[in-house]
């Protein structure tokens, strides 16, 4: 497996682009007679473009994703889904395809009327500029960001067990409102494996179950994220190969949202390892980076045990706490701050000393062993900062 250039663009027969004006944009990503398949937000306040796109690849094929920013289009009655329906109207039209083969997202304010003759202008916008290239993934990318600093792509090649090289492209953006069960994020997927929409299913929950599920910014879900895959089938059979890189191109993405958290200084990325179960070590893995305390001790460089041991402790997981050890590690050093429950981070100790310089590092490990089984997990996350209250205050002017 290898990282290519291209995003959403890597894959062959994909076309895309995308439009901005003023706080607006529309990407649209064209993937014809594709299988398919999508999550969808937990949230039971359910955005127009969310409902549209359900019922868009309960059949499991879609040919084209149109998405805007800067609305929501999300507690908007019954026009807020016939403006999300005009938008998979008028893509179905120029491009002569079922409007039901097209999904819808939004991103932006809630509870807002979707301007349409700003996005309808944006759409024809970016239908005119439609391509195969790296600049047309970045401009996907760029279209649908809020509050993201920087546009999030990413794409990976691999050969599967027939032989056949496969590859897969995403792009996805995500600041805040990112909690783990998906956040204010959408993700758009496309590869040119065969598969079924059954088989692409499968392989998405388990990719999404272990990277963007186990994204925290700031513990809030959204009303309207999604994540589509669309699969055109020019390559080989979907197998474990190709799970395993759709696994590592998620992760991948998942962790330039953590990065990107609003207001964000630092990123944590937190493992739990010798748990009893999966579902334990995700369970403290994401109480630890979904921590306030936590994160404002990763924010303020305090190499604060209690907080982290404390988050293991009510995340519901088997623990047993003469048994738990936590190590820091930046780039250039690791340190155990507690070690089968004895601190060894106290007061004027060399640990303590390593512990604090670990902690002034803009990209923080945390890892926590419970030391009762063999499983694990790693969760994403930032540090809470100023700023983000800040940006939160200010959104919605």
């Amino acid at each position: 497996m290898k990282r290519v250039e291209g995003g959403i663009c890597a894959v062959s027969g994909v076309k895309a682009s995308g439009a901005c004006k003023g706080d607006y944009g529309v990407s649209i990503i064209v993937s014809k007679h594709s299988a398919a398949s999508a999550v969808f937000t937990s949230n039971k306040v359910v955005a127009a473009p969310v409902m549209i796109t359900k019922d868009a690849v309960e059949d499991g094929k879609l040919s084209a994703v149109v998405a805007n920013s800067g609305n929501a289009n999300c507690f908007t009655g019954k026009e807020g889904m016939e403006d999300g329906l005009e938008m998979a109207s008028i893509i179905s039209d120029k491009l002569e395809i079922k409007s039901e083969d097209v999904a819808v997202a939004s991103t932006g304010i809630i509870g807002r009327k979707l301007p349409m003759p700003i996005i309808t202008d944006l759409i024809n916008e970016a239908m005119d500029n439609l391509g195969n290239s790296p600049k047309s993934s970045r401009n996907v990318a760029e279209a649908i960001m809020t509050t993201d600093t920087f546009p999030k792509e990413f794409a990976v090649e691999t050969t599967l067990e027939d032989g056949n090289e496969v590859r897969i492209g995403g792009v996805c953006k995500g600041s805040g409102m990112i909690a783990p069960n998906m956040g204010t994020m959408l993700c758009f997927i496309t590869t040119d494996v065969q598969a079924s929409s059954e088989e692409l299913q499968r392989a998405l929950k388990r990719a999404v179950d272990k990277s963007f599920n186990m994204v925290v910014v700031d513990g809030d879900v959204s009303t309207n994220d999604m994540v589509v895959i669309m699969a055109n089938g020019r390559s080989g059979r979907i197998d474990e190969k190709f799970q395993e890189a759709l696994d590592y191109l998620c992760t991948e993405l998942a962790k330039m949202i953590a990065k990107d958290g609003e207001g964000a200084t630092k990123f944590m990325e937190v493992e739990v390892k010798g748990a009893e179960s999966l579902e334990d070590a995700r369970r403290a893995a994401k109480a630890v980076v979904s921590s306030s305390l936590v994160k404002t001790a990763i924010f303020g460089a305090d190499p604060n045990w209690g907080r982290i041991v404390a988050a293991v402790g009510y995340s519901g997981a088997e623990m047993n706490e003469e048994k738990v050890t936590i190590t820091l590690k930046s780039d250039e050093n690791t340190v155990n701050i507690v070690d089968k429950g004895t601190v060894k981070a106290y007061e004027g100790s060399k640990e303590l000393v390593a512990a604090e310089e670990v902690m002034e590092n803009s990209e923080i490990n945390i890892t926590v062993n419970m030391n009762l089984g063999e499983y694990s997990a790693t969760a994403y996350g930032c540090d809470l900062s100023y700023d983000y209250v800040r940006i939160n205050a200010e959104y919605s002017t």
